[in-house]
């Protein structure tokens, strides 16, 4: 229960009660909570006390929302470590996790002048434009955006339906060498948050990545926007 002569926020206090009950088990992963009201009659409080609570409990990835459903306890977000280069797909295999990727278009277009930049091309040159929302275990968790020179390799769109496109970049005989990449946080657009499953304006990460071959010739520039409640990158750092 919460103490009202606490000094302490009386949504703080129900924040850290329902944190209490996801961190020792006796609400799982998939579960959904009680509705606002529920919580507004049990504590004795307002419903906008409950709404902050549960508004701020999704922002940190404790809870999350399904439009039309309810709120549930957030699955435990999947990890990532930033060393290696790896494709979604390794990634989630590595983890236990079933991948998959559903493709929202396949097409080549004209590069502009920033695309012929990092991709080393002439401006308007042909490149692929593949669009992906990439899931683990059916859950939509990143939607991806890669641009590939169309002269550097041919591509297929069963080819990319069917699996990763490291693995044709590799059996094409080409070596990928290494990668820069830049996170920053965000939150999600409407089409954003209808694709990822999520509510409008929740945190999500997006992710630049422009990966080089061996020859030192980029091979791809690639936007994603990850799900802030289902991911997190780690990383080990050494004085």
């Amino acid at each position: 229960m919460i103490d009202k002569t606490s000094p302490m926020p009386l949504y703080f206090q129900i924040e850290e009660a329902i944190k209490l009950k996801i961190e020792k088990g006796e609400w799982v992963s998939g579960s959904m909570i009680s509705s606002e009201r529920e919580f507004a009659e049990a504590y004795e409080v307002s419903r906008m006390t409950v709404r902050q609570a549960i508004n701020n409990l999704v922002n940190d990835g404790y809870l999350t929302r399904r439009k039309g459903k309810g709120t549930f306890v957030s699955a435990k977000k999947i990890e990532q470590k930033l060393l290696g280069l790896t494709s979604f797909t390794e990634d989630m295999r590595s983890r236990g996790y079933r991948p998959a990727s559903k493709l929202v278009s396949f097409q080549t277009i004209n590069a502009n002048q920033r695309l012929a930049k990092v991709l080393d091309i002439t401006e308007n040159h042909e490149v692929y434009e593949i669009k992906r929302v990439r899931l683990a275990n059916d859950i939509p968790m990143a939607i991806e955006t890669t641009f590939v020179p169309v002269d550097l390799i041919q591509l297929q769109e069963d080819h990319i339906k069917e699996g990763s496109l490291y693995s044709q970049v590799e059996n094409a005989g080409f070596v990928i060498d290494y990668a820069t990449q830049s996170l920053e946080a965000s939150i999600a657009r409407e089409a954003e948050s209808e694709i990822l499953e999520i509510t409008k304006g929740a945190p999500v990460l997006l992710i630049e990545r422009q990966t080089y071959l061996t020859t030192g010739k980029p091979l791809e520039l690639v936007h994603s926007v990850y799900r802030g409640d289902r991911y997190k990158f780690m990383i080990d750092m050494k004085r």
